[in-house]
C-alpha cells in the first residue's frame, strides 16, 4: 500500500476562524490596522514569511512573533475537522496505507492541534517546519519525510489544498491529490494529479493515480 501525506489546514481542518483571528490580532499589535481590516484566506497554506512579505510587511518576523502568541492563546483549537475526514482516515488505514502528516503550519503547534482534534493516533509520523523557517518549503520537508520514514516517492501521495502542496509533491517526483473544500481555487488544483470534492472520494483517487 501507499504512503499518504496529508496537508493540515484546509485539508483535514477548517482552520480558518482561528488563523483569521490571529492575523487580525498580529496586524493591530504591530501597528498596521489597515491590513487588519483585509480578507487574508488566501495567506492560509503557504509559510508566512512569504505572505507577509507579498503584503508589504517590511519586518515580517515581528509579524510572525505576534502571530504565534496570539494563535497559541488559544486561536489554535478554534477550528474543525472537515465531516468525512475521520471515516476517511478509517478507510485509509483498514486498506493498509500509511498516514503521515505533511504541513507548512510548524511542527510544534501542528502537533498540538492534531493531538487535540484526535487526528494523531492514526499518524505514522507528523512533518512540520521548524520555528526557525527550517524546512518551511514543503518541498524540503517532503524530501526530509522520505528520508526519515523511508518511504519511496513513487509510492507515496500529498493530499492538500493549495499550489504549494502540488508543486511540492512534483519537486520530490510524489504524486499530488487537490482538495476543493479547502483555501484553494481551480487554478491552483490543476497542478495536482487528480481533483476531489469529498473525503470520501480519496481512496479512490489514489487507487486512480496508479498507488
Amino acid at each position: 500500500m501507499s504512503a499518504v501525506f496529508l496537508d493540515l489546514d484546509g485539508t483535514l481542518m477548517d482552520s480558518q476562524p482561528g488563523i483569521l483571528s490571529s492575523l487580525r490580532g498580529a496586524f493591530l499589535e504591530i501597528g498596521r490596522p489597515d491590513l487588519a481590516e483585509q480578507d487574508h484566506k488566501w495567506m492560509i497554506g503557504p509559510p508566512f514569511v512569504d505572505s507577509f512579505a507579498k503584503i508589504g510587511i517590511s519586518e515580517p518576523q515581528a509579524a510572525i512573533d505576534a502571530y504565534r502568541r496570539i494563535y497559541d492563546l488559544g486561536g489554535m483549537f478554534d477550528a474543525t475537522v472537515y465531516d468525512g475526514v475521520f471515516p476517511m482516515i478509517d478507510e485509509l488505514d483498514t486498506a493498509g496505507h500509511r498516514l503521515y502528516l505533511a504541513t507548512a503550519k510548524p511542527h510544534v503547534a501542528a502537533t498540538k492541534i492534531t493531538a487535540h482534534f484526535g487526528l494523531a493516533d492514526h499518524m505514522v509520523a507528523e512533518f512540520g517546519p521548524e520555528l526557525d523557517g527550517t524546512r518551511n518549503w514543503k518541498g524540503d520537508l517532503l524530501a526530509f519525510a522520505l528520508e526519515r520514514t523511508g518511504e519511496d516517492a513513487a509510492t507515496s501521495v500529498m493530499v492538500g489544498d493549495r499550489h504549494h502542496d502540488f508543486a511540492a509533491a512534483a519537486s520530490v517526483d510524489m504524486k499530488s491529490i487537490a482538495v476543493r473544500w479547502g483555501y484553494g481555487n481551480p487554478d491552483e488544483w490543476a497542478h495536482a494529479d487528480a481533483i476531489i470534492s469529498h473525503p470520501s472520494e480519496l481512496p479512490g483517487a489514489i487507487a486512480m493515480v496508479g498507488l
